[in-house]
């Protein structure tokens, strides 16, 4: 017999958007789920495409984590404000590895659904990155 959960909805809510900020692991994101990158107008739409994604950003291209200084969660939202900070170990934007390491602002809106994400938008300094990875 599976086990019932006793956590509230925004317990739920909470312990998953913790979980993920930590991880970046995509089975916190509903199977359906869009990820919109704001400054690039980039759509990825997907669990899978989703975790592809976040796999090449913070394995592949970077090395990298999130260090949030802001996090708030609701049942239904989620904000998380903070740097993105990493090494530059693979092509990124048509730029070779540089080794270099980078640290952008980043802060990411989310619409949850059943404690999970179903909608993000990602506003990252993108032009900052570049900048970084070119000097």
């Amino acid at each position: 017999m599976p086990e019932v959960s006793t956590m509230t909805p925004l317990a739920m809510a909470q312990k998953n958007m913790r979980d993920y900020l930590r991880s970046h692991d995509a089975r916190y994101v509903t199977d359906d789920a869009v990820f919109t990158n704001k400054s690039t107008g980039e759509r990825i739409e997907g669990r899978e495409a989703i975790g592809k994604m976040l796999q090449f950003f913070y394995h592949i291209a970077f090395d990298a984590h999130a260090e949030f200084t802001n996090v708030l969660v609701t049942e239904e939202k989620a904000l998380a404000e903070g740097l993105f900070i990493g090494k530059h170990i693979g092509e990124f934007a048509g730029i070779p590895a540089t080794g270099k390491i980078v640290s952008v602002p980043l802060c990411v809106t989310y619409n949850l659904e059943n404690g999970l994400i179903k909608e993000a938008r990602i506003y990252m300094m993108t032009d900052v990155l570049i900048r970084q990875l070119q000097s």
